[in-house]
C-alpha cells in the first residue's frame, strides 16, 4: 500500500521540529531556538486513524533572503513541497502574521497541494487570543488550526486535517508472484543501464507503475524467470556541507524505494571500488530489514587478472561485514555479462527472506548449539535459554525467552545466528533476534 507524504513548511523557529518529534513519538529532529540548525534526520513514519505515513521536517523557508545556505533550505523546502501529498504550514502566534508568510502561503498555493495551517504557540487553554484571527487572512479553504507543539495541544486536530486530505488509498501491485526490486547506489554506477539492458535482451513486458516516489522509476519485467519490479532510484550523492539538506531527500528517496521492496540491488562501481558512500547505502537496506544483493558492475572496464574477483570480494566483505549475508555478484551493463544471474539470485534471497522454520527444528538446533558452547555466565549465574520461535519473515525474525537478557552477550547472539544459516541458508537476508526474559 503506497504511503501518503506530508511534509512540515514555514519560516525557521516557528517549532516544525517540535511538532515533527511529537508526531512521531521520538525525539529525531534536534531542536533549538536558534533558525536553520542542523537536523540529524528529516523523515520519520506516523499512524493516525489506522493510516501510515511519511513526515518530512524541512528547514525554515525565508523566501526573500540571499544567505546561500538559506537559499538552499529554500529549495529543500520546495523539494518536500513537490514531494508531498499534504502539506502542514505552520505560523507562530507569538510572531504573528509576517510578510514571509504571506510570501509561503503564495508558493504553497501555487503547488496545488492539499494545506494544512496551523498556528503554533497557542499555549493556552480555551479560546486563542485575538492575534489567532489574522492568519485568516491567509486565505486558504481549509480554517487555520491553533496549536501548541511543544504541549501537544492541538496536535489530534491537525491529524485529522491531515488524514481528510490524503489521496484515496491505492494498491500498488496486489499480485504475490511479484517481487519488487529496488535498485539503489551512488550516481553513475549504472542503476538505469542494467535495466534497460535487461529490457534489451529479454525482450520483456513492460508497463509503468504509479509509484508514491517521485524520482523513483517502476518497471514491471516477466519473463521465464519470473515477475519483477524493478524500482530505480536517483542516485545518492556524498553530502557537502552546504548541499547536505538537499542531499537528505536523495536519501529520503531512497528510503522511501526501499520500504517498498523486497530485494536490494546495491549497486557499486567496479572502477570506483568500494566508498565510504557505498557503505552507508548500503546500511539503508540493512536497517529496514531487506533481502539484499550487491551488484559490483562495469566489471568489463577493470584490468583482471586470475586473484582480482577474490581480492574485489574481500574488500567488500571487510568495508561491509555487518551485510557478510548479501551475495556478491560481478556484473557489465554495457556487455550484458552475467545479468541472468541476477534473477536468480532475486528470487534465491527473496526465498530465503520468507522461509519459516518449525519451533520444534529450531528448538532441536537451539539444544545442539548450546551443548557444543555453553551459553556465557557472569559472577557464577550462567544464561539459561528456555525455547526459540520464529515470530515473523522479512527478515526472518526469531524471539529467544531466556532467564537474563543481560546475560545474553552479542557474541553469544551471533554464534546463534551463525548456527541458524549454518542450518538453514538464510541466504542474502539479515535475520533479527527479539530476546524475552522470563517475567516479561
Amino acid at each position: 500500500m503506497a504511503k501518503p507524504i506530508v511534509a512540515i513548511v514555514g519560516r525557521p523557529n516557528v517549532g516544525k521540529s517540535t511538532l515533527f518529534n511529537k508526531l512521531i513519538g521520538e525525539r529525531r529532529s534536534i531542536v533549538e531556538d536558534t533558525p536553520g540548525v542542523t537536523r540529524d534526520r528529516i523523515y520519520g513514519e506516523c499512524e493516525w486513524r489506522g493510516r501510515t505515513f511519511i513526515l518530512i521536517d524541512t528547514g525554515g523557508i525565508e523566501p526573500k533572503s540571499n544567505d546561500v545556505i538559506l537559499s538552499q533550505m529554500r529549495i529543500q523546502a520546495q523539494l518536500a513541497i513537490d514531494s508531498a501529498d499534504v502539506i502542514v504550514f505552520m505560523c507562530d502566534i507569538r510572531a504573528g502574521l509576517l510578510a514571509d508568510d504571506r510570501d509561503i502561503a503564495v508558493m504553497l498555493k501555487k503547488s496545488g497541494k492539499p494545506i494544512v495551517l496551523c498556528v503554533n504557540k497557542a499555549d493556552k487553554i480555551g479560546e486563542p487570543p485575538m492575534e489567532f484571527y489574522e492568519f485568516y487572512e491567509l486565505g486558504f479553504d481549509n480554517e487555520p488550526i491553533a496549536l501548541s507543539s511543544l504541549h501537544g495541544s492541538g496536535s489530534g486536530d491537525v491529524l485529522d486535517a491531515v488524514f481528510e486530505s490524503f489521496p484515496d488509498e491505492v494498491e500498488e501491485d496486489d499480485d504475490e508472484d511479484t517481487i519488487r526490486v529496488a535498485v539503489i547506489g551512488k550516481p553513475n554506477a549504472g542503476k538505469s543501464s542494467i535495466i534497460n539492458k535487461m529490457l534489451g535482451e529479454e525482450r520483456l513486458i513492460v508497463s509503468n507503475i504509479a509509484g508514491t516516489t517521485r524520482d523513483a522509476v517502476d518497471t514491471l519485467l516477466e519473463n521465464e524467470y519470473g515477475r519483477f519490479n524493478f524500482i530505480d532510484t536517483a542516485g545518492i550523492r556524498r553530502s557537502a556541507k552546504i548541499e547536505d539538506r538537499i542531499e537528505k531527500f536523495s536519501v529520503l528517496r531512497a528510503h522511501m524505494a526501499v520500504e517498498r521492496a523486497d530485494v536490494c540491488l546495491i549497486m557499486i562501481d567496479a572502477q570506483e571500488g568500494i566508498t565510504e558512500q557505498d557503505e552507508k547505502i548500503a546500511g539503508i537496506a540493512h536497517e529496514a530489514g531487506k533481502a539484499s544483493i550487491i551488484v559490483v558492475n562495469k566489471w568489463d572496464a577493470v584490468e583482471k587478472d586470475n586473484n582480482s574477483v577474490s581480492a574485489y570480494t574481500k574488500k567488500i566483505k571487510t568495508a561491509l561485514a555487518y551485510m557478510d549475508y548479501a551475495p556478491i555478484v560481478f556484473v557489465s551493463a554495457l556487455t550484458g555479462q552475467r545479468l541472468k544471474n541476477i534473477y536468480e539470485l532475486v528470487k534465491r534471497v527473496h526465498d530465503q527472506a520468507c522461509m519459516r522454520v518449525s519451533t520444534g527444528t529450531l528448538n532441536e538446533l537451539l539444544a545442539a548449539a548450546t551443548e557444543k558452547c555453553q551459553p556465557p555466565s557472569d559472577k557464577g549465574k550462567r544464561l539459561k535459554i528456555y525455547y526459540m520461535t520464529q515470530a515473523s519473515v522479512t527478515p526472518p525474525t526469531f524471539v529467544i525467552f531466556c532467564n537474563s537478557i543481560e546475560l545474553f552477550h552479542f557474541s553469544y547472539q551471533r554464534y546463534l545466528e551463525n548456527c541458524l544459516r549454518e542450518t538453514f541458508g538464510f541466504v542474502g537476508t539479515p535475520i533479527r533476534l527479539s530476546l524475552r526474559q522470563k517475567g516479561d
